[in-house]
């Protein structure tokens, strides 16, 4: 067994590393692997995604394509997972999948693979923000909403200029506190992580114990609901689109791979970080999910517009089950907080996650003004680019002014940009670094490149399925806007490249001697 090392060891062993990659260290490393994996369990925050995204797993599916279909995603998001975490070991830098991508698709193809990479991260990260915050921002109208007597008893229904203000509030909020040091960002992580363990435990034990009305274990595993109210009949279909709540429940664990340049032994604790928070994910959002749908009785009344809440499905569950019990709907809203508290502490933790990426990616040079937006504060936090975060955030949740379908593509962009850019390094690493490939600490062995394959093709498959139609006829208020978006990220990064980048960038920027 080998003699652990000394702190002062492990820090000149990850600065030496950092410097083998050509970058100097200029934030502090203060992140053990408990923060690491912390913060990534505390952006993925299935008490968040599971909640934000309920009504499209009952509409589409039911039970069935929740409870059971969550396995079937929880395995595929697994080998994602290992493969990113096998290339993060090799390359621990903040710069993550774009830097990857620039090592492992070989010289020639290296900056065109590292500029797509990184823009579709980036563009991800910010709708992921984006969808996270303004999923908040509606739920505290929801709160409010049934505080007040609920729709059918004269509550109070804010505006979309409301719910905007609030949002706005709430980015305000999380870009305040990402001016803290990263120690004090790494408590926000732990307490992020403790929330939403605690939380689902509370919950899922509270829930069924309260509930007069409970669904049979059948009806929670094997209840497929085709009533969708969307023009689509086939089975096969149906059962596809609902997986789309799974998938998007389970994102944003690129974060352990963009805080590795604050993280201690960040060759062992960023891949084990991505680990540990998608396996914590997938079993807590599962117990998450049986508990809500043991609640589950009447789905075409969850999802009407007329219910109390407004449409919300698991807000109206809650809050009828609590009413049947008690005559009041006080223990609902409590509920309702407790999951709020988990989507605050989950937008926090991705603006600290999006300042990093464009931190790394502007030391590169790749974003317009990159002098700006790489500068760090005295505390060692890339403060400009923190706020540049909250501003395009905010500008990209304008769209629901406007159209809210078209709003909900911001979900899509950031499921689909961040699950495109997690596949290419892994698609470069099982394809051009074949052989050449220089394992970490950690890696898979042999059974890298089949690991490999399954993930980059489950992310083929799952960019196809949601830019499915999710109804028919395709009207123009349910038309399913993100094959426009992801394309138009798509056209304006390589068409930036053809008529611009491809002159002068050249992928990762070294500012070491080596």
């Amino acid at each position: 067994m080998a003699p652990r090392r000394s702190a002062a060891d492990t820090a000149e062993a990850d600065r030496s590393r950092l410097q083998e990659m050509g970058y100097k260290q200029e934030l502090k490393r203060g992140l053990s692997l408990a923060s690491n994996a912390a913060f990534s369990f505390s952006i993925i925050s299935v008490l968040m995604g599971v909640t934000a995204t309920y009504n499209t797993g009952l509409r589409y599916g039911g039970p069935v394509s929740m409870t059971l279909g969550w396995f079937v995603v929880s395995f595929f998001n697994g080998c994602v997972a290992l493969s990113m975490a096998e290339i993060c070991s090799a390359y621990p830098t903040s710069g993550g999948l774009y830097y990857w991508s620039a090592k492992l698709a070989g010289k020639n193809w290296a900056p065109f693979a590292s500029w797509i990479t990184g823009w579709f991260n980036i563009v991800g990260q910010w709708a992921g923000t984006t969808s996270v915050d303004f999923s908040l921002a509606q739920l505290i109208q929801v709160i409010i909403l049934l505080g007040t007597g609920g729709a059918n008893g004269g509550g109070y229904m804010a505006s979309k200029y409301v719910v905007l203000s609030i949002y706005a509030l709430i980015l305000f909020l999380h870009g305040l506190i990402n001016n803290l040091p990263i120690h004090c960002l790494s408590w926000f992580g732990h307490l992020g992580a403790f929330w939403n363990i605690a939380g689902i435990l509370v919950l899922a034990i509270l829930i069924p114990a309260v509930a007069k009305e409970r669904a049979s274990v059948g009806f929670i595993f094997t209840h497929f609901n085709t009533d969708n109210g969307m023009g689509i009949h086939s089975k096969v279909y149906i059962l596809a689109v609902g997986l789309l709540m799974s998938q998007y429940s389970v994102l944003g664990y690129d974060a352990s791979a963009h805080m590795t340049e604050e993280t201690k032994n960040a060759d062992r604790s960023g891949p084990i970080g991505i680990i540990t928070a998608v396996a914590l994910s997938s079993i807590f959002g599962w117990i998450y999910l049986v508990a809500l749908t043991s609640v589950v009785i009447d789905i075409p009344y969850l999802l009407s517009p007329d219910n109390d809440a407004g449409g919300n499905a698991i807000a109206q569950a809650l809050y009828s089950t609590f009413r049947l019990r008690f005559g009041s709907g006080a223990g609902a809203v409590a509920c309702l907080v407790v999951i709020a508290v988990a989507m605050f502490l989950c937008g926090l933790a991705s603006i600290t996650s999006n300042s990093r990426m464009g931190y790394a990616f502007s030391r590169d040079g790749a974003m317009p003004f990159s002098h700006l937006w790489y500068r760090v504060s005295k505390h060692e936090v890339p403060l400009n680019m923190v706020w540049l975060s909250v501003l395009v955030a905010f500008v990209m949740a304008l769209t629901s002014l406007g159209s809210q379908v078209a709003f909900q593509a911001m979900a899509s962009i950031a499921t689909i940009g961040l699950y495109i850019s997690y596949a290419l390094p892994i698609f470069f690493r099982v394809t051009t670094a074949r052989k050449s490939f220089i394992r970490g600490p950690f890696h898979l062995g042999r059974y890298g490149l089949i690991v490999g394959w399954t993930a980059v093709l489950w992310v083929a498959f799952v960019t196809v399925l949601f830019s499915l139609p999710v109804a028919y006829p395709v009207a123009k208020d349910d038309f399913n806007y993100t094959p426009v978006a992801v394309g138009g990220v798509l056209l304006l990064s390589v068409g930036s490249w053809v008529f611009h980048a491809r002159f002068w960038f050249k992928g990762p920027i070294i500012n070491v001697e080596i």
